[in-house]
């Protein structure tokens, strides 16, 4: 009996932590997921050019329903993995802010979902063009919920720069600070090249997977420190 209960104390902990372990999977699969499904798409659907669209309007047409769902498993997906976040942050500097901003990020892609962007650029083939320079409302919620998201992933980025400083993790906190400019620099050029606003995009994405995956790195023992 004693020795049951001393291993069902000593399995507790283990079990604990492999729950934040499975949430911060989410975290670091939502990006590649979304751009794998982008890339896809826009290779085989007639009319798609990456230099003329953004990924975002593969949810017109027939086949909208595959984007918008990408975009419904990437916010759940960030979602889990803030939720992860906080669990592995708590008490460390940054880990109030950093979770938070990061489930923002998660919850634009589910309002992304439900508002699509305008038809332009020839796409989807044979879809009535907007006028230069017009947006829908929901083309003009679905822009706004990206702007959102992507300004708190960045946001969350120079938080966490906190908590690579009080590490002493020189490179992280070197890139926590300058992937955010890289994102916005690319969202800055998008009026001009939609090419840069999907590369800055897909930085910001795959930025999320690199943090995520490096909080969910066991923190070593003291033995092996």
């Amino acid at each position: 009996m004693t020795h049951t209960l001393s291993a069902q104390a000593a399995a507790t902990p283990a079990t604990a932590r492999s729950v934040p372990r499975l949430l911060l999977a989410g975290g670091i699969t939502a990006g590649p997921l979304f751009l794998a499904a982008g890339l896809v798409q826009g290779l085989t659907r007639d009319g798609f050019d990456f230099t003329r669209n953004a990924l975002s309007q593969l949810s017109l047409g027939d086949l909208g329903w595959i984007q918008m769902t990408a975009f419904l498993l990437t916010g759940v997906l960030a979602a889990a993995g803030a939720a992860g976040m906080r669990q592995v942050l708590r008490g460390a500097p940054g880990g109030t802010w950093a979770p938070r901003l990061i489930g923002v990020f998660g919850a634009a892609f589910l309002v992304a979902a439900f508002f699509p962007p305008d038809p332009g650029a020839g796409f989807p083939a044979g879809a009535p063009q907007a006028p230069p320079g017009t947006l829908s409302a929901h083309g003009a919620l679905h822009m706004a919920a990206a702007m959102t998201g992507f300004l708190a992933l960045c946001a969350a980025s120079l938080v966490l720069a906190r908590y690579f400083t009080a590490r002493g993790e020189r490179g992280w906190l070197l890139a926590s600070r300058l992937v955010p400019a890289g994102v916005l620099a690319g969202f800055a050029a998008s009026a001009a090249s939609v090419a840069a606003f999907t590369a800055g995009a897909g930085l910001g994405l795959l930025w999320l997977t690199a943090l995520t995956a490096r909080l969910a790195r066991p923190e070593p023992t003291a033995q092996q420190r």
